[in-house]
């Protein structure tokens, strides 16, 4: 039994250390496109689809990338090279229709959080306590799937007015609501990669000191 967990330790080491560069490297287009609508005044459709096309083919890449080189172990590899690739579609096509306004914005945003989530959430299920990325492929698949969601039930056509708290009448419109979320989104996804990778780095660090040393936990000891 001892021999038998001693493996499984250095399976799931092994495990870590290919997957944790994958969260970290995905965290970063996440977290440029989170500052880039946080800091940004322009919030208008024009504005969502281009900084959204640019993170979908850079944040594509990366994950049919990172696919490729780390998640041959994983048993969904080829459904996440999916996911990158669609990603990309989803960029070049935003960055295409970059004039076409508020309906090209929520028609691009909704149809990428539906596909790609559902592809994220599903890779998550398929290789449960097989892998261990499976529960950060299931929450952000969660995550994307409820951005779709919620692009959907914005209307396109959503337009009201206000005083502003310096008196200047302002408006809020569908692309400010929506490119606002999608910043949300993107931090939210950045923060729990960045989390997830590092803690499967220091996971990784922790089991191997286990294997190394030979050392059990009472309930090894007593198996």
């Amino acid at each position: 039994m001892a021999a038998t967990q001693d493996e499984a330790v250095r399976d799931n080491a092994a495990q870590r250390a290919a997957y944790w560069p994958v969260p970290i490297a995905r965290a970063v287009p996440a977290a440029g496109l989170a500052l880039l609508v946080t800091f940004s005044a322009d919030h208008s459709a024009r504005f969502g689809l281009l900084s959204f096309g640019v993170f979908g083919v850079v944040s594509g890449i990366v994950v049919a990338v990172m696919a490729i080189l780390r998640l041959g172990d994983s048993r969904v590899r080829s459904y996440v090279i999916a996911q990158g690739a669609i990603t990309v579609v989803a960029g070049i096509l935003a960055l295409s229709l970059n004039n076409g306004g508020v309906r090209a914005l929520f028609f691009t945003l909704t149809a990428f959080a539906a596909i790609t989530g559902f592809l994220e959430l599903y890779s998550g299920l398929r290789s449960r306590r097989r892998f261990v990325a499976s529960g950060d492929w299931v929450a952000v698949g969660v995550f994307t799937a409820v951005a779709a969601l919620v692009f959907l039930l914005i209307p396109p056509g959503f337009h009201q007015g206000f005083r502003g708290p310096d008196g200047v009448n302002r408006v809020l419109d569908a692309s400010v609501v929506v490119v606002g979320l999608l910043g949300a989104y993107a931090a939210i996804v950045a923060v729990y990669l960045v989390i997830a990778g590092l803690s499967a780095k220091w996971g990784t660090q922790s089991k191997q000191a286990v294997a190394s040393n030979g050392t059990h936990t009472p309930e090894e000891t007593k198996a």
